[in-house]
């Protein structure tokens, strides 16, 4: 096992790997910019290492900086969190040819999946459902309408690169497509130096329900079930369950077992997770697979009783899984809000000073957080400053629990997204489980304008 492991992230998710890491008895080794010199993060490490200004590029980007810190401190391993550097093709060779452990999967499974089009080809090869569209990048506006013409409009336009939701847009008809696809080939080019734009046919009130897997280096794969990641702004994430309401206990083990196959197609060791459109009808397509932890693994370690950074570490130590397929349980029903530092009219960052922060207590309760009173939130980084977490025996019951929970908790001196994520778990199409990916648009537009 290792004695030392060097966190290549910043704020909550920092702090949860640090806190697995204390648990297992192994010292740890935090980076902070010049912004972050106070956080919370910083003082829980065992060490910690200025690693540069501010902005990210100068700082938790700095490949070789990081790499440097790494053997300064004399730490065996890196675990790059989720974001930032965590499916950096460039940064998990470094690692390598440093003699360092990335705790993740390995150079080539990343570089296989980090482009939406050749998973979507990895994927077809093997099996996989995949969403009717095209595996090429487009050469210019005019071919994407010739494409879109031909699967029929509406249409997804999504960058192949990245994540996040950046340079994705829904388009329903050519002059929609023509402004939409320069305008997202350029953001694809500016966040991600990727600038190629393909074509999916959009699916009609999908749900974006996504599967955990754990792979050991013997290839043994399982999976940890489901979360429903439905409700979404921007196609960015602010409210996940675990188990989906919607899924059957068949189509629940389908996707499990198709996960598990995915997985293997690539060869692929440690966590990840795959990601699926499902329809109306249960019908599962594969979206993409994200090589590294989720945001969302609290839901699914609620639900299983399992540490998945813990699993992580040991995975990366050479170790096997403990536990096979049929040892997984599924247990209650989990819910994670995630707290931005936003205004909820308008989901625009809100940077500034906590002057007051009171968190909501009990039993099942759950803080994935790296903040407190006094804290300052910069423009610099994502604007998601905690994550909530809260488990019931039933959804009903994990929905009163998110409920009081939310109730509870008090941030002044910035906005937040609280009394949007209040809305959206008060509404009637919420806890009677119809949580498609269009819910705020459809459900919470007029509201939020009043907010």
């Amino acid at each position: 096992m290792f004695n030392k492991i060097l966190i290549a992230n910043r704020g909550e998710i920092a702090a949860r790997v640090i806190r697995a890491c204390k648990e297992m008895g192994i010292k740890t080794v935090a980076i902070y910019s010049e912004a972050d010199a106070q956080s919370l993060y910083v003082k829980a490490a065992d060490e910690a290492y200025l690693i540069g200004p501010a902005r990210v590029n100068e700082s938790y980007l700095n490949i070789d900086k990081i790499i440097e810190v790494a053997k300064e401190s004399g730490a065996e391993a890196i675990h790059p969190g989720y974001g930032l550097l965590s499916e950096n093709v460039q940064f998990v060779k470094s690692c390598e040819e440093a003699g360092l452990v990335f705790i993740g999967p390995k150079s080539e499974a990343i570089d296989k999946m980090g482009s939406k089009i050749e998973s979507r080809k990895l994927m077809e090869k093997a099996g996989v459902p995949i969403i009717p569209g095209i595996n090429h990048s487009l050469e210019n506006a005019e071919e994407a309408v010739a494409v879109a013409e031909k699967i029929g409009y509406p249409i997804m336009l999504k960058a192949s690169a990245g994540g996040g939701g950046i340079g994705i847009q829904t388009v329903r008809n050519s002059e929609e497509l023509t402004k939409a696809f320069v305008s997202n080939q350029k953001r694809a080019t500016d966040f991600f130096g990727n600038g190629d734009i393909f074509i999916e046919k959009f699916v009609e009130c999908p749900r974006h329900i996504e599967i955990q897997i754990l792979a050991d280096s013997k290839q043994n794969t399982v999976y940890l079930w489901e979360r429903e990641c439905s409700i979404q702004r921007r196609h960015q994430k602010v409210l996940e369950e675990a188990p989906s309401s919607f899924l059957d206990e068949e189509t629940r083990v389908k996707m499990g077992e198709v996960a598990v196959k995915a997985a293997k197609a690539i060869g692929y060791v440690n966590a990840g997770t795959i990601e699926f459109l499902v329809d109306e009808d249960k019908n599962f397509y594969f979206l993409e697979m994200n090589t590294r932890l989720q945001v969302e693994h609290p839901i699914t370690e609620e639900i299983t009783g399992i540490d998945i950074v813990k699993e992580q570490i040991n995975i990366a130590a050479g170790k096997d899984l403990p536990f096979g397929q049929s040892e997984i349980k599924k247990l209650g029903h989990a819910i994670e809000v995630r707290i931005y530092a936003e205004d909820p009219r308008t989901f625009f960052p809100s940077p500034g000073e906590i002057t007051k922060l009171e968190l909501p207590s009990g039993e099942n309760v759950r803080h994935e957080l790296a903040i407190n009173e006094g804290s300052v939130i910069t423009p610099f980084y994502d604007p998601m400053i905690a994550k909530l977490i809260v488990k019931g025996n039933t959804r009903n019951e994990a929905i009163e629990e998110m409920k009081k929970a939310l109730d509870q908790y008090i941030v002044e001196g910035i906005k937040t997204n609280i009394p949007m994520l209040k809305e959206v778990i008060a509404h009637k199409a919420f806890s009677e489980g119809n949580t498609t990916t269009n819910f705020v648009e459809e459900h919470l537009r007029e509201k939020l304008a009043q907010l």
